[in-house]
């Protein structure tokens, strides 16, 4: 609707504050000269192969790789042997001991009484395990998260407590933060208030019967009850029978047992740089992956993404700073990978440090945490991104739980933001398969990874430390 030359002086006045960010946009921003060699490895990324054989690789050769098991064992020797044949150098295994490695076991749900039926669901890492023969309770039904920390202390005394919050998509994924608290520790709440046993609705934006699954904490001091995150399909289904009888009963069978202690590691690869003094730049993903699918999108494409990255950089230098692509360890359940790196790399000077764990839809968004002296190392990634689609956000980047203990040291970030409509649909699910990953936005990931790191490598300014993000 166009506004009137009589329009009230308050519309007028409102209708100016509102127009002032969009004239501030026009302001020209300072001019940015960018080498050529970055535009041609990134126009040159845009074709790439490397990424989809990397992850069509693991995913069919090893599948999924629970942490501690023997096929992230596997997955290790699988990973050694691609970097070495893509032509990475120093490539290695840097072993670690894992502790009280979660395996999962039978796990069944069925609905007793006058609505007698199945459910699917998938227990949640670090869960309890009931009986062997599994156990009959009654259901206290939460709608939400926080209709559960309503509960009065000892009110699910003998009961299944169940949580039904709903996630919805969202395109940086933050509804995963708010929407997760009913996983991350929604059971941790429930045992403590007296619950035998909790269902979740599981984690995730789609309406399937395929479950979500995830950890779970328990507190020091907290005795871990069975928890299972039931599909979202059967969690809409189980609200409806609520509903129509309140005195509805579960029998739930889980039986997960934990192993004292296994090995595993991180695989490290490096594109030497010419200038060692000038630091190390990390990046990579996590080899591990949930059980229920092959590990594609989490983190099959993470791990590809940032090895074919670096490989254009491998195949173009040398450059100034070294590259270091890591497949990390055991991220799922705890970030004992990216913990131990950070402890065996503690000595080192590190220019930078971004990892890929968001799946393998386009990037649409950047974000730093640089040093004053590297200001211009931003500016430069943003006109050069911009062809790509991908936008200079506000934020404060330094995301990501493998590079988290090292960011912590005062490591300047990149974050390389990749679109999460759809990420949760699939995410930690029998769905997360090679079909799900659609190799046009694959290779734009990687033209963008490219380009960071022929920016970052070849920066002639000092890189750290800087404040971490908090």
């Amino acid at each position: 609707m166009k506004l009137r030359a009589f329009a009230p002086a308050t519309m007028l006045l409102a209708t100016t504050v509102l127009a002032t960010p969009a004239l501030a946009q026009r302001v020209a921003p300072p001019a940015v000269a960018i080498a050529p060699t970055v535009t041609a490895l990134r126009d040159a990324a845009l074709k790439d192969d490397v990424a989809y054989d990397i992850v069509s690789g693991i995913t069919t050769e090893v599948g999924p790789r629970p942490d501690g098991s023997p096929a992230e064992e596997r997955a290790r020797q699988w990973a050694v042997a691609k970097l070495n044949a893509l032509g990475f150098k120093n490539v290695r295994i840097e072993p670690y001991e894992l502790k009280n490695v979660w395996v999962r076991g039978v796990e069944t749900a069925e609905v007793l009484g006058s609505y007698a039926q199945p459910l699917r669901l998938t227990a949640l890492g670090n869960s309890g395990a009931t009986p062997a023969a599994g156990l009959t309770l009654p259901v206290a039904y939460f709608a939400s998260f926080n209709d559960l920390l309503l509960a009065p202390a000892g009110s699910l005394t003998g009961k299944i407590a169940f949580v039904s919050n709903a996630m919805q998509p969202t395109q940086d994924g933050s509804s995963y933060g708010s929407q997760g608290m009913a996983r991350f520790v929604g059971p941790n709440i429930a045992a403590s208030k007296g619950a035998s046993a909790i269902v979740i609705r599981s984690i995730g934006t789609d309406h399937g019967r395929g479950p979500h699954a995830g950890t779970t904490n328990f507190a020091p001091g907290v005795t871990p009850i069975p928890a299972a995150a039931l599909s979202v399909a059967d969690a809409e289904n189980l609200e409806r029978i609520v509903k129509l009888d309140k005195q509805v009963k579960l029998h739930l069978t889980l039986t997960p047992t934990v192993v004292p202690s296994r090995m595993s590691g991180n695989v490290v690869a490096e594109v030497p740089g010419t200038d060692p003094a000038a630091g190390t730049i990390l990046i990579g993903g996590h080899l591990d992956s949930w059980d229920l699918g092959t590990g594609a999108i989490d983190d099959g494409a993470g791990i590809a993404i940032t090895a074919a990255a670096a490989k254009h950089l491998l195949d173009s230098g040398p450059h100034r700073r070294t590259i270091r692509v890591v497949g990390f360890g055991d991220e799922e359940t705890g970030g004992f990978g990216g913990a131990a790196y950070a402890k065996a790399h503690a000595g080192e000077t590190h220019a930078l440090a971004s990892e890929s764990d968001f799946g393998a839809d386009r990037v649409w968004r950047f974000e730093t945490n640089l040093p004053e002296s590297a200001k211009a190392v931003g500016d430069r990634l943003a006109v050069a991104l911009a062809p790509l689609g991908i936008v200079r956000g506000a934020g404060v980047g330094g995301d990501g739980t493998d590079v988290g203990p090292t960011l912590k040291t005062g490591v300047p970030a990149v974050d390389l933001n990749q679109s999460g409509l759809r990420y949760f649909d699939y995410h930690h699910t029998p769905e997360d398969t090679l079909d799900r990953i659609d190799p046009e936005q694959l290779r734009q990931n990687v033209a963008a990874w490219t380009t960071m790191l022929a920016i970052v490598a070849d920066a002639p300014e000092a890189m750290g430390p800087v404040t971490p993000k908090k």
